[in-house]
């Protein structure tokens, strides 16, 4: 499998493809990632250095790579946080001369938007790009349930309105839905869960809550997400194995104490997940 990875790049620490592509290239995922930013570090920091990338030369890179011949041979294209509104339209065209190359490709976007907590800290332009032009162009999307609710113009909660809400993501173009950090009311107390839903049904996976923020976890989470089911083409069997990976990606980085993922130490959860969580069928 081969997957474009278009997001941004840091030297220190792990969110955008310095968080996606070890754990894709460690289930055997051939990545060629194209970076949207070049910075010293995530910005959650408050400080950072580097530049960020040009469209034209993010579409320079791409170009580059449609001249050696490989977009035939790409299956899906990945996109995450966009720091400004070109980064999108360059992103649509790629996803269009992959999907010429390959009708078979698929284009998963991770909407990055923000959180229930923090809202949202994005460009303001950012949001209404996403739901007017980019995600109705997308076959799989995986937003958090605060994501969700703005793109579908929802208010998912409890099990019923989040489906109502998948449902409606689903009207807007994409087949597949990934929702994470999904915080129902009636959800066992000290746990949150993660919802994948597709043409088939949706099946709803719980996990401990454990005390961490930890900026990456998204960037993995769609990665694993999206080769895993477009390998298998199982939504519950990709929610498993995701959510099984990246739990103990959380783990193990809580259990070390750094603020950043402990991405190459917990290596062995990406190749052999080990499958702790069950995924049940809610439709």
């Amino acid at each position: 499998m081969k997957i474009l990875s278009i997001q941004s790049a840091v030297a220190h620490g792990h969110v955008g493809n310095s968080a996606a592509v070890f754990p894709l290239q460690r289930i055997g995922v051939e990545v060629l990632p194209v970076y949207t930013v070049n910075f010293s570090n995530h910005t959650g920091y408050g400080a950072w250095r580097g530049p960020m990338i040009a469209p034209d030369d993010v579409r320079e890179v791409i170009t580059g790579i449609e001249e050696r011949g490989v977009l035939p041979q790409i299956d899906a294209v990945l996109s995450g946080y966009q720091g400004g509104e070109g980064i999108g339209d360059v992103i649509i065209d790629a996803v269009a001369r992959v999907k010429a190359a390959n009708p078979d490709a698929v284009y998963a976007c991770d909407p990055v938007m923000g959180n229930a907590k923090s809202g949202c800290f994005v460009a303001p332009a950012i949001p209404d790009l996403l739901r007017d032009r980019v995600v109705p162009v997308a076959d799989i999307i995986t937003p958090n349930q605060f994501e969700l609710g703005y793109l579908t113009g929802t208010e998912p909660g409890d099990l019923e309105s989040t489906l109502a809400s998948v449902d409606a993501a689903m009207a807007m173009g994409p087949s597949t839905v990934l929702v994470t950090s999904v915080e129902r009311p009636e959800r066992e107390e000290g746990t949150i869960e993660m919802l994948a839903a597709d043409g088939t049904g949706a099946w709803l996976v719980a996990t401990p809550q454990l005390p961490l923020k930890a900026n990456g976890s998204g960037d993995v989470t769609a990665a694993l997400f999206t080769a895993h089911y477009v390998s298998t083409g199982d939504a519950k069997i990709a929610l498993e194995r995701t959510v099984s990976s990246v739990f103990d990606l959380l783990q193990n980085t809580l259990d070390a104490g750094d603020r950043e993922l402990q991405l190459i130490q917990s290596q062995e959860t990406y190749a052999n997940p080990r499958l702790q969580f069950t995924a049940y069928q809610v439709r």
